[in-house]
């Protein structure tokens, strides 16, 4: 099933692994069915809440096979690509699209501050190494380097790269983000209400 459009509700899941650093695939596989069942729009396997920062490439690769399997196409999986190299967020994002992710979640791993042309830099690389759109995943309350207004708008000229999600907690920002990429044009009503929802932001219409 072809999900050409992110909406709603996408939780980032947790990621059970055993005292052997074994992904608990039947545990992951009901946790995904519950959600959809509850009536979530979308997964994010190793986003902020899947401890992506303490598992190897191994189980990364394993923990977004078994949500797309279980998933079966019922909603979008956005897979979050985090990596303190350019080299293996791209990696990481081709693998991803090969087991069959509907988009990717670009984190900014960073140990050392990096400058602005670095950060778009890492994100259009991401990009461009998939074909799938990527949601911009800003959290500056924990990153050493964070999304500048004036970043954001160079990279949402890159033609997949369509969503932000803002963790910021800061109404101005997301307003003067708002008012940068839709040229000061209020969204419509539906719009508003996902963005209250899920601090999420299209950065490219449909």
């Amino acid at each position: 099933m072809a999900h050409s459009e992110f909406r709603g509700v996408f939780p980032y899941l947790v990621s059970p692994v055993d005292g052997r650093n074994r992904v608990k695939d039947t545990v992951l596989a009901r946790l995904v069915d519950d959600l959809i069942r509850a009536g979530v729009h979308g997964l994010t396997p190793l986003g902020s809440t899947g401890e992506f920062a303490y598992l190897n490439r191994e189980q990364r690769r394993r923990i977004v096979e078994v949500v797309v399997q279980e998933t079966r196409g019922r909603v979008p999986v956005v897979a979050g690509v985090a990596a303190t190299t350019i080299a293996d967020a791209v990696e990481q994002a081709k693998a991803y699209e090969a087991l069959g992710v509907n988009g990717i979640l670009g984190i900014l791993e960073a140990y050392f501050p990096i400058s602005e042309d670095g950060v778009v830099a890492n994100f259009t690389a991401m990009a461009s190494a998939t074909h799938l759109p990527v949601v911009l995943y800003t959290n500056p309350q924990f990153q050493r380097s964070d999304l500048t207004l004036p970043a954001i708008q160079r990279l949402a000229e890159v033609p997949n790269i369509s969503y932000l999600k803002d963790a910021s907690s800061d109404t101005g920002r997301l307003l003067s983000i708002l008012a940068s990429i839709r040229n000061c044009q209020p969204p419509r009503r539906h719009e508003r209400q996902d963005r209250q929802a899920i601090g999420g932001i299209r950065l490219r219409p449909p």
